[in-house]
C-alpha cells in the first residue's frame, strides 16, 4: 500500500464535469489499494477573476485582505469535490490549509511555509477517508490566512507529500508533463520522460509554467518524486526527480534538454551612475527591502567615472520598481531612468551542458543568423539565458529548439 499526494490544478477542476472526472481518479487510486491525499487549486481562472475585482475596487489592497480574498477560491474547490466523491459513496473530508496544520511566515502574498503537522490529515487516512487539501493557503504567526504565491498549490502538494513521506507526489494538469519547449509556440515539441531537479528548477525559473519554482527546491530538499501528468490521460507523464536515480550517463546523452521563454519581464537602466564603491549596494539592498527580486544584471564600463547599470524583474514588480528607481536615481545623481517592458527572456537548459563546451557559442550563433540581437545574458552551470526583443521571441524559440534537435523527429 503506498501513500500517494495527488494535486490537482485550476484547469483540471474547472467547472462540474471536471471536478467529477478529478473525482473518478481519485477513487480509483484509492480503489487501487493506496491511501490518497488530495491537493486542489481554485477552479479554472478563479484567482485571475478575483484579482479582476479587488483591482475595479482599489489599486492598493491591503495584502491582508487580498489573502482572505484569494484564499476562497481553494474553498470552492475542496467543497465541490468533497461532495463528487462522497456522491459516489466513498469517505471523504476536505479541509483547508490551517486545517490541514499548515504554517508559514507573516509574509502576505508569497508566504513561505515554515512547518507542517499533519497529525489531523494521518488521523483522517488511519479512518480510510480520502483527504482533500486546499491548495496555496496557509496560517501565519498572527493567526490570519496567509498565501504561497502564485502556483502555491504544487508547494503545498510537494511540502504535504514530504511531510507524510508520501511515495509519489503527482501533479495534475492540462499537459502531459513538462516538453523540450511550449507546445503552442514549437508545434514539434516532445514531451521528456525524465528530468532532474536542477534542470527542473533552471527551466521553471525561466518560465516553464508546468511547475512553480519553489515546489521544486522542497521536492529536491526532501527527495519527493514528482510525476508531472495529464488529468485527461493514462499516459505516463515526466519524473523529476535525482540525477542518481536517473543515471548521470543517460542525463549527459542529451546537450539540451529544453528550450524556454519568459515574457514576464521588464528591463530597467539607470543611466549615468557614478562610479563609486557601494553603489550597487544601494540600489539592490532598496530593491530587496520593498520585495522585489532582480534576474538578469549587466554593468557597463565606467566612462568619465560614470556608467550604467541595467536589470530585468517580473512585470508584476514593475510599477514599485519605478518609483523606488527614480527615487535612488534622484539622490545619487543618475542621469535618468529607462524602463523597457517589450522584451523576453529565452532560455536553454541541460545537464549534458556541464561536461560540453560551445554550448553558448552555438546558441548565440543560432540567434544571430536569424537576425536576432541579444540584449543581456546570464548564465549558469546548466542554462544560458538571453534577453531579447519581445517581437523575436517565438522565432528564437523556434530556431533554438531546432538547432539543438530537440524535436520529436530528431
Amino acid at each position: 500500500m503506498a501513500l500517494v499526494v495527488m494535486k490537482f490544478g485550476g484547469s483540471s477542476v474547472a467547472d462540474a464535469d471536471k471536478m467529477k472526472h478529478a473525482a473518478n481518479k481519485i477513487i480509483a487510486k484509492k480503489k487501487s489499494g493506496d491511501k490518497v491525499v488530495v491537493v486542489v487549486s481554485a477552479p479554472g481562472d478563479t484567482t485571475d477573476d478575483l484579482l479582476e475585482m479587488a483591482d475595479k475596487i482599489t489599486s492598493n489592497p491591503p495584502a491582508r485582505e487580498m489573502d482572505m480574498l484569494l484564499a476562497t477560491g481553494e474553498m470552492i474547490s475542496i467543497s465541490l469535490l468533497a461532495m463528487a466523491i462522497d456522491a459516489v459513496g466513498e469517505k471523504v473530508i476536505s479541509l483547508t490549509g490551517p486545517q490541514a496544520g499548515i504554517s508559514a511566515d507573516a509574509d502576505h502574498t508569497r508566504a513561505r511555509i515554515k512547518k507542517i503537522n499533519p497529525k489531523k490529515i494521518k488521523q483522517y487516512l488511519a479512518k480510510n477517508n480520502i483527504v482533500i487539501v486546499a491548495g496555496f493557503q496557509a496560517l501565519n504567526p498572527k493567526g490570519d490566512i496567509t498565501t504561497l504565491g502564485r502556483g502555491g498549490s504544487d508547494l503545498t502538494a510537494v511540502a504535504l507529500a514530504a511531510s507524510l513521506e508520501a511515495d509519489f507526489c503527482e501533479i495534475y494538469s492540462d499537459v502531459e508533463g513538462v516538453f523540450t519547449a511550449d507546445p503552442r509556440v514549437v508545434k514539434d515539441a516532445r514531451k521528456i520522460d525524465y528530468l532532474s531537479y536542477d534542470e527542473m528548477l533552471e527551466m521553471a525559473g525561466s518560465g516553464a509554467q508546468v511547475l512553480q519554482a519553489r515546489s521544486v527546491e522542497v521536492a529536491k530538499k526532501f527527495g519527493v518524486v514528482i510525476h508531472s501528468r495529464s488529468s485527461f490521460s493514462q499516459n505516463e507523464g515526466t519524473y523529476i526527480t535525482s540525477e542518481e536515480k536517473i543515471g548521470r550517463q543517460k542525463m549527459e546523452a542529451l546537450l539540451v534538454s529544453g528550450v524556454t521563454f519568459d515574457k514576464n519581464q521588464v528591463k530597467f537602466t539607470i543611466i549615468d551612475l557614478p562610479d563609486t564603491p557601494g553603489v550597487a549596494a544601494k540600489i539592490f539592498g532598496r530593491l530587496a527591502k520593498i520585495g522585489v527580486n532582480v534576474d538578469m544584471i549587466i554593468q557597463s564600463a565606467a566612462v568619465d567615472k560614470k556608467n550604467d547599470i541595467s536589470f530585468t524583474v517580473s512585470k508584476s514588480d514593475m510599477k514599485k520598481t519605478h518609483i523606488e528607481l527614480d527615487k535612488i536615481a534622484s539622490e545619487l545623481k543618475a542621469l535618468n531612468v529607462i524602463c523597457d517592458e517589450h522584451v523576453a527572456k529565452v532560455s536553454v537548459v541541460g545537464i549534458g551542458m556541464r561536461s560540453n563546451a560551445g554550448v553558448a557559442a552555438r546558441m548565440f550563433d543560432i540567434l544571430s543568423k536569424k537576425g536576432i540581437n541579444i540584449e543581456m545574458i546570464s548564465t549558469s552551470e546548466i542554462k544560458i539565458s538571453c534577453i531579447v526583443d519581445e517581437a523575436d521571441m517565438a522565432k528564437a524559440v523556434e530556431e533554438l529548439h531546432k538547432g539543438f534537435k530537440l524535436s520529436k523527429k530528431s
